[in-house]
Parts: structure tokens; C-alpha cells; sequence
């Protein structure tokens, strides 16, 4: 025999009465089928209750409504015309009844506990007799009569020895299906109406089920099953196969409202297994709960991730406190007085404070009864006001396989911190399988996909992009993200949102990601009015788990963005030089934020390209080696320009067709002048280890200082004045089978730029067309150095350069 429970969505329509009736009637065995209101009904019920009450006549319109609801559902459920009519008679009486009860409350403008209760109870009387009729051989019953409370605490408390006798004898013989009102209850004492609370049909469920011994119970609903997380929170959580009772009930206390809570106590005492299905997908295995732990089951730490947004975080604190017994018991007592619920309870060892979560709408009370009960404490300063902090939420993790697991609690935290997002309050018991903790409401979306992510309960680890500057690099950049972002998921398991695009004027974002197929036309047509400024604002407000911000523009305003970015454990990227070539005291601050927060500031483009070189370097030091000289070819286009000049091809037009290939800046005259050179150096002598400036390097520059004055056109028309002598000295080096190579040096902090000459025994003699060199001596590399070649310009390269660096964020191999 098997228990099904039906909530208000599956017996909130037309549609879903009949789905009820064709779940029901395929099953075999004999089944009681417990049904709650139509969907939306009991909250009706109570609001027109309210108005009633305080002499509103606009109650009347919203019993019409209950009326008129009820009566279309009978019509379009029952086909059979005689049955209809029988149906719509009794209903009818049924409200008649009600329309008496709420008339009653209109004339005296009171509504008692107990009218109130009645009220609601017909919400569940009015749907299961509507349901009975529709499912073929199924007997109604009434749940009032086997369903017996008792009062505690002006609450509602179910007799068990009274109610399983009374149901082992309504239901000693049992017909095909039976079909009951959930919710529903009346006194033991008197008889009154009673119900079992918000969820109740659930419990009813549970009930009938442990008293019968079920087989199983069975809740049907509009979910899936159990989700790792909230759906509308997290888009790839997913549903559960298989939860034991006790994780179940850790999930179900914390925030997910699958199943109203009591539900699985009397189900578990005599394991019978629960299932949670979804009535609009019938076919979904759902998730199935028992004491059991799965045999085969993948063994991840945590099953679930639950959340409270409505907290108020209570703190009792005092040195009055310190080694007085029985003052939590002064606390919780006061708080139980005032029929104040606590869901959350953190005490430090040094018994100097008490913390407690509660919901928002308890928080004044319980801070008012609190102050009065310490009112002599805090009069002689033993204990401090009691003060609530509201705008909070809770969060817990959840899972048996937490148990004796070392490391949980510290990649727990150790996310978090790096999210940026500061733990209140939190609190861990004994059986370690739930980890709850307090943070600002704010940071609660964020703290759940960052620990969804991290625990792998998400199918791929998300990398959130924001990308500023999408000219050559940037736009390369993102074709490459697309072209690879399917290989990513299917063999790293990583996935790159790009969340905000953004050029000098225009800024396009979506939390879920954009789409890459058409970006250039998104932008301009959807794009919104953006500068640095108005970027910074919009991604701090995202506030998206795993961000990254990738910077592919010379702008010296959007370099002066890292630090506020990273300061919001947002990691950078950047093809932008300038930011780690400025100031020492900047390019360090950077430096020591990025590792304080626990976030990246990447920066290898910078440098050469694609080539891995700071890596590299960083890897020496890392590994104990020290870093003594660099010698290296840094400017693609200032190599290009002199492995392009011969006897036809002069200075000034080698320097013309570097720009036209893309090689050099728009202006040639910035790579001409060494600057991208020399910032270049000085990012390399900072990452070896040394304090440099920019004014500390010496410059021997090829170029006279007056071809850099004046107008760009100035420029073109006078650079031809050096041709001449250009060609003399290209002739002089040839025969002694000697090339140009513009080297920056480093040895021991000094730091030169300037034209050398290297004859062909010297390994920057073969370098070909726009590449780079840098030869690295070190304690270790000392007689031969190591020297890393290649590609050191262009747009593919310096995207490739930075898309490694996106990668590196992410840990994966």
C-alpha cells in the first residue's frame, strides 16, 4: 500500500486535477491519496478572513472569487453531467456554510483562532471532495475524525496513540484508492477544528503512512525532487537522486520547502521510504529519501546547499557573562515564552557573547523581552544592550559525507573569503552534517554559486568575464572564447561566461552570459552609455561569484580601476601595460591586494605576447632560484622594422609597413621612443625581484629627439632626413655580418634600453620578423642561460596570451 500526497499546484487546475487522476489510476496496489487545497486557495481564504474582519465589504468580491474558482474546476474536471451536478450541489453547500462564517465575522469585526481554523479547513474539505469524484472508485474520508491534537504551547500537537488507533480502524479495509483531506484536525479535547499548520498535508500524509506501514509515501509536487541549491538562484543545480532522512531534514529546516518538515519524524521512526515527484513530469525518477546511504553513490562532501534570506542576527554579549551559569537558559527560556523561534546558535569559548538567528518579524520582540529580562545586568554594566542586525541571510551546507571528513569547514570558508563575502556568525554540531553561517543578505547569491562551484554540485566550474577594450586584441580574444568554450566544458569541466562586454562608449551585460555570435550588433544596438566609471559601478553591483575582469585597452582610467576590483575579490587580467608598469608603490599595492584577497592580478601579455616568460620567471623564484640578468628582444615592431631594412627598403618605409602590417602603435613614434620597451623592462625587473622605475632606466635611443616633436605628419615627412645614414650603417654591419637588435638589459636591478649590434654568433643574430627573445641568467642558468623565443606581436597571439592567464584563474590542467 502506498501513500501519495498531492499539493496545491497539482490540484490547482483543470490540467493538473486530470494529471492526479492518471498517476492515481495507473498504480495498482491500494493507495490513499491525500489532497491540498486548490493552489492559492488557503492564502484567499485567510485574506478574506482579514478583511471580514475589519468590516471590509470587499470580502464579498473575494468569496465570489473562491466561489467562481471551485465551480469552474467541477466543470471542467467532472465530464459525467448527473455526477457534476451532485458535485456542484455539495460544493455549494459547503460554501454556503463558509458565506455564513465569513458574514459572521463581517457583522462583529473579530476573527477568534478558532473561526479562523474552521475558515481554512475548507479549503482542503472543498478540493478533496472535487478530487474523489474524479478518480474512478475512490472513497472520501474525513480526515477530522482519525486526526487528533492536542494544545501545547498554543500550538496544535498530534495525539499519535489516539490518532494511529483511530486511523488503524477507519482504514482496516481498504478500498482501490482512498482519498483524504490534508492540513485538516480537530481537538481531542473538544472536538473543535484544528489543522496542522502551514505544509500540514504533508504531515497528514506522513501520519497515515506510519500508522498503515506503507510501503512508501509518495509527494507529489511541482518540482523535480530535491535541488542542490535554488534553482532561481544557481541555473545549474540539479536534483538529487538520494537524500538520507537526516539530510533531508537539515535541507528542509534551512529554507527548501519541498517537504513541510515534521513530515519525515513519523516516516522515519519505521523507515518507510519517501519519494519526491513532480505531477507535470511524471516520468522524473524524483528523489527518493530513506536511512540509508546510497551503496554506489559518488562520494561528494556535501549534497546541498539551503538558504535563509529573512535573518535577523540577535547577539547577547557582556564580560558579565564569562563563567555565569544559566544564562543561555535565560535566553532561550525568554525567547520560548514569547513563542519565538530560533534557527541558528553560535556562542563563543570564551562565553563572553551568545548570537542566535531568528526571523525578521521576531526580532523587535525578542529584543525587547531580552533587554527586559537583563535589564539588571545591563543597569551595572555586566551585559551590553541587546541590538539586533537585520538585512542578513543563512546559509547551510548539508551532507552525511561531511562526517570525519577533514578540510570541509576550511574550503568552505576558504571560497567565501576569496568571494570576498565575511562570515557573521556560524555554528557546526556534533554530527557534522550541516554547516550553517550568517552573512549580508547582498552577498547571498553570490555565496551560493561560489560554494556550489567549489563543491562541485555544479556540473562545470564558472569563470564570470567581464572584457573591456574589444578592438584587434579583445575582439580576437572573445572569437577564441567562443570557438573554445564547448572543448572547455567537455574535457576541463570549465565554463567561461562572458557577463559584459564594453568599448569606450558602450557596455553590454547578462548575469546568465552572452551570447558571442553577434556581439559586435548587440553592443551597439542593446549596449548602454558606459565609461570606466559607470563599468566599475555595474560589475561591483552584479556582484557575480568568480569574476574576472579582463582588460584589453591601453586606457590609463581603466588601469585605475584594479584597485578598487580587486579589493572586491574580483580578479584581473590585463593585456593594459600600464598599470604594472607605473609607480613601484602602485604595481606593489596591486601586488599585495591580489594576495591579501585571495584573487589574481595576471598580467603575462604585458611583456611578450604570448610567450610565458613571467610565468616562467616566476617559477624560478618560486622554486629558490634568483633571477641575476635579463637580456631580451621585447618590441615585435621594432625588430620587424630592422629585419626588414635592405637596400630597397629604407628606415622610413620599413617604419610605414610595420604599421600597416599591425605591428606598431597608430603612432609609430611610442614604439620608436622605446617607451613600450622600457615598460616592458621594468615589469621584468619588478617580477625578478627588484624595485624599478621607469626614470631608472638608461635610455640609448636611435631616433634623434627632434623626430618626436610636433604632429604625426611632421613626423612622416621629416623621419626620411635618416634614411640615408640608416643604409650606411646597414651596410657597414653586413659586411661584417653584423644586424641591429633594439635590446633591453637588466643585470642585477640596472636597467638599459638601447640599439646594440649582434654579430651572428649571438642568438638574437636569427631572430625573423616581428618575434621576441629573452635570455634569463640565473644562480642556476648562469654558464647557459635559459632563453624563450617566438611570436612577441600581433592579435592572436597577445588573446591566446591573455585567454592562458583566464585559464590560470581556474586551476585546471
Amino acid at each position: 500500500m502506498k501513500v501519495l500526497k498531492f499539493g496545491g499546484t497539482s490540484v490547482g487546475s483543470v490540467n493538473s486535477i486530470l494529471s492526479v487522476k492518471k498517476i492515481v489510476e495507473a498504480i495498482e496496489e491500494p493507495v490513499i491519496v491525500v489532497v491540498s487545497a486548490l493552489g492559492g486557495i488557503t492564502d484567499k481564504l485567510l485574506a478574506t478572513s482579514a478583511m471580514a474582519s475589519k468590516g471590509d465589504v470587499a470580502y464579498e468580491k473575494e468569496f465570489s472569487e473562491i466561489i467562481s474558482r471551485h465551480l469552474d474546476v467541477i466543470e471542467g474536471v467532472i465530464p459525467d453531467i448527473t455526477i457534476r451536478k451532485e458535485v456542484q450541489k455539495q460544493t455549494m453547500s459547503l460554501l454556503d456554510e463558509l458565506g455564513n462564517i465569513f458574514r459572521g465575522v463581517y457583522l462583529i469585526n473579530d476573527l477568534s483562532a478558532k473561526t479562523s481554523d474552521t475558515i481554512v479547513s475548507y479549503g482542503e474539505r472543498l478540493s478533496s471532495l472535487i478530487v474523489s469524484n474524479v478518480i474512478n472508485d475512490a472513497v472520501l474520508f474525513d480526515s477530522r475524525k482519525f486526526i487528533k491534537t492536542i494544545k501545547q504551547f498554543n500550538k496544535h500537537i498530534v495525539d499519535f496513540d489516539l490518532t494511529n488507533a483511530l486511523i488503524k480502524e477507519t482504514f482496516a479495509s481498504l478500498p482501490k484508492v482512498s482519498l483524504v483531506p490534508g492540513f485538516i484536525s480537530t481537538s481531542k479535547e473538544n472536538g473543535e477544528i484544528t489543522n496542522l499548520g502551514r505544509g500540514g498535508s504533508d504531515y497528514t500524509a506522513s501520519i497515515l503512512a506510519t500508522a498503515l506501514d506503507a510501503s512508501i509515501l509518495e509527494i507529489w509536487t511541482d518540482v523535480d525532487g530535491f535541488m542542490t541549491a535554488d534553482p532561481r538562484v544557481i541555473s545549474s543545480a540539479y536534483v538529487i537522486d538520494q537524500l538520507t532522512f537526516i539530510e533531508a531534514m537539515e535541507l528542509c529546516n534551512f529554507g527548501a520547502k519541498v517537504i513541510y518538515p515534521p513530515t519525515i519524524y513519523p516516516v522515519y521512526h519505521k523507515n518507510i521510504p519517501i519519494r519526491i515527484r513532480n505531477t507535470f513530469n511524471p516520468d522524473a525518477p524524483g528523489t527518493y529519501i530513506s536511512k540509508e546511504k546510497p551503496a554506489n553513490e559518488k562520494q561528494k562532501s556535501i549534497k546541498g546547499i539551503s538558504s535563509i534570506n529573512d535573518t535577523c542576527l540577535i547577539t547577547v554579549q557582556g564580560l558579565g557573562m564569562v563563567g555565569v551559569i544559566g544564562v543561555n537558559y535565560r535566553i532561550f527560556k525568554t525567547l520560548a515564552k514569547s513563542g519565538i523561534s530560533v534557527f541558528m546558535v553560535s556562542q563563543a569559548s570564551s562565553e563572553n557573547n551568545t548570537s542566535f538567528a531568528v526571523r525578521n518579524a521576531d526580532a523587535e520582540v525578542a529584543v525587547k523581552v531580552l533587554n527586559e529580562e537583563f535589564a539588571l545586568e545591563r543597569s551595572q554594566g555586566e551585559i551590553n544592550d541587546i541590538e539586533a542586525e537585520t538585512d542578513l541571510a543563512t546559509v547551510a551546507i548539508v551532507g552525511e559525507n561531511m562526517k570525519r571528513t577533514p578540510g570541509i569547514a576550511g574550503r568552505l570558508f576558504g571560497t567565501l573569503g576569496r568571494s570576498g563575502i565575511s562570515v557573521i556568525a556560524c555554528a557546526q554540531g556534533a554530527s557534522e552534517t550541516n554547516i550553517s553561517f550568517v552573512i549580508k543578505a547582498k552577498y547571498l547569491r553570490k555565496a551560493l554559486n561560489s560554494i556550489h562551484d567549489s563543491f562541485f554540485l555544479s556540473e562545470y566550474k564558472v569563470l564570470n568575464l567581464f572584457v573591456t577594450g574589444v578592438g584587434i586584441v579583445g575582439g580576437s580574444l572573445l572569437e577564441q572564447i567562443k570557438n573554445q568554450r564547448v572543448n572547455l566544458m567537455e574535457q576541463n569541466g570549465l565554463k567561461l561566461n562572458v557577463v559584459g562586454i564594453a568599448n569606450t562608449r558602450k557596455a553590454l551585460f547578462c548575469r546568465e552570459g552572452l551570447d558571442l555570435t553577434n556581439w559586435q550588433d548587440d553592443l551597439k544596438v542593446k549596449g548602454l552609455d558606459s565609461s570606466p566609471v559607470k563599468l566599475c559601478e555595474e560589475i561591483l553591483q552584479m556582484n557575480i561569484f568568480n569574476s574576472v575582469f579582463v582588460d584589453c585597452t591601453a586606457s590609463p582610467d581603466v588601469a585605475g580601476l584594479y584597485e578598487t576590483l580587486l579589493n572586491n575579490n574580483i580578479s584581473v587580467v590585463a593585456a593594459n601595460k600600464l598599470a604594472a608598469s607605473s609607480s613601484y608603490d602602485n604595481y606593489f599595492k596591486l601586488k599585495e591586494i591580489s594576495r591579501h584577497r585571495g584573487v589574481k592580478f595576471l598580467f603575462e601579455t604585458n611583456v611578450g605576447a604570448g610567450l610565458p616568460i613571467i610565468n616562467t620567471m616566476n617559477d624560478l623564484i618560486n622554486s629558490g632560484d634568483h633571477i641575476l640578468k635579463l637580456e631580451a628582444v621585447l618590441s615585435g615592431t621594432l625588430n620587424y622594422i630592422f629585419n626588414t631594412l635592405s637596400a630597397d627598403v629604407p628606415l622610413s618605409t620599413a617604419i610605414r609597413m610595420a604599421k600597416q602590417a599591425g605591428y606598431s602603435e597608430p603612432d609609430p613614434r611610442i614604439d620608436l621612443s622605446g617607451k613600450d620597451v622600457i615598460r616592458k623592462l621594468v615589469i621584468l625587473a619588478r617580477e625578478a625581484g627588484y624595485k624599478v622605475e621607469q626614470a631608472d632606466v638608461v635610455k640609448d635611443l636611435f631616433i634623434p629627439e627632434k623626430f618626436f616633436a610636433g604632429s604625426l605628419e611632421d613626423f612622416w615627412s621629416s623621419i626620411t632626413e635618416l634614411d640615408a645614414e640608416f643604409e650606411e650603417k646597414r651596410q657597414y654591419l653586413e659586411k661584417g655580418h653584423k644586424r641591429f637588435r633594439f635590446v633591453a638589459s637588466m643585470e642585477k636591478g640596472k636597467c638599459r634600453v638601447g640599439l646594440q649590434e649582434v654579430d651572428s654568433h649571438h642568438p638574437f643574430y636569427e631572430l625573423e620578423g616581428s618575434n621576441n627573445i629573452i635570455m634569463i641568467s640565473t644562480e642556476r642558468y648562469h654558464e647557459y642561460p635559459m632563453i624563450i623565443k617566438g611570436y612577441g606581436a600581433g592579435a592572436d597571439v597577445t588573446a591566446a596570451g591573455v585567454f592562458a592567464d583566464i585559464i590560470s584563474i581556474a586551476n585546471i590542467r
